[in-house]
């Protein structure tokens, strides 16, 4: 894959950040929820039981939510994202909910941020699915300390190859190779073309992690709930009910 996909997905985000605000704010009022679905954290436990005090780092922090739970509970955080237009947005919230949080411009494959400076370390989407899983990856580790966790949610591998070729919505059929699966190129697809995403195999997803250094603590599988009524883009409800359309990697760097 040879595209700039740094500078393809910085402008697809800037052009679309308009259209995630209203959300944004959604989400910066409430309690803790996960994903396309919204799972709650009291469900999922994505966070450490207790975050007072720690060094946080968001990577890939869109409209700054998670950040603002992080920071509500009590962590020092740093958000980061590649697309000005997000960032203010985030920085707006913040000050509207009265968060400190440190909001920077910057990639999550080269943050430019010191060696083993968070004690956790999260992505909900974000660099999880929009950055190269083993450039991304290894600069979460160095900016971790020694026993730091990282959690990352994005897209279950199922759902990328149940996906049409034309970017139609997942369907109970394969159409794509699962062998040799690196993520999607959706910049010329029939149906809402956006940027270039990443996915690994489950099995190139653990040989990753062993060979960086990560323990693996938790995996989890996320499917609709059974109470859920509505769709969600490119996740047909019917689909999602029987199959993850979503994952969450739950790792640490050993102390």
């Amino acid at each position: 894959m040879t595209k700039d996909y740094i500078s393809v997905n910085r402008g697809v985000w800037n052009a679309d950040a308009k259209n995630w605000v209203a959300l944004g704010e959604r989400l910066w009022a409430g309690a803790p929820h996960w994903g396309i679905w919204g799972l709650p954290e009291a469900d999922l436990g994505l966070f450490p039981a207790d975050l007072a005090g720690c060094d946080a780092v968001e990577l890939g922090c869109g409209t700054g939510y998670v950040s603002g739970w992080m920071a509500r509970r009590g962590a020092c955080v740093t958000g980061l994202d590649l697309s000005a237009e997000q960032l203010a947005t985030a920085r707006r919230l913040a000050g509207q909910h009265g968060a400190e949080i440190t909001f920077l411009e910057a990639d999550a494959e080269a943050t430019g941020l010191p060696d083993a400076a968070f004690d956790f370390a999260i992505s909900e989407y974000g660099a999880a699915i929009w950055c190269r899983p083993g450039i991304w990856l290894r600069e979460a580790w160095r900016l971790l300390r020694p026993g730091g966790g990282l959690v990352f949610l994005g897209n279950h591998p199922l759902s990328l190859i149940c996906t049409p070729q034309n970017g139609a919505p997942c369907e109970a059929v394969l159409h794509r190779p699962y062998r040799g699966m690196w993520g999607g190129d959706w910049t010329e697809v029939e149906i809402d073309p956006s940027g270039v995403t990443f996915n690994l195999t489950m099995a190139d997803w653990m040989a990753l992690f062993r060979e960086i250094g990560f323990e693996i603590v938790n995996y989890l599988e996320l499917y609709a709930p059974e109470e859920a009524s509505q769709a969600q883009p490119f996740v047909p409800l019917d689909w999602a009910k029987a199959y993850p359309s979503e994952q969450v990697w739950v790792l640490r760097k050993p102390a």
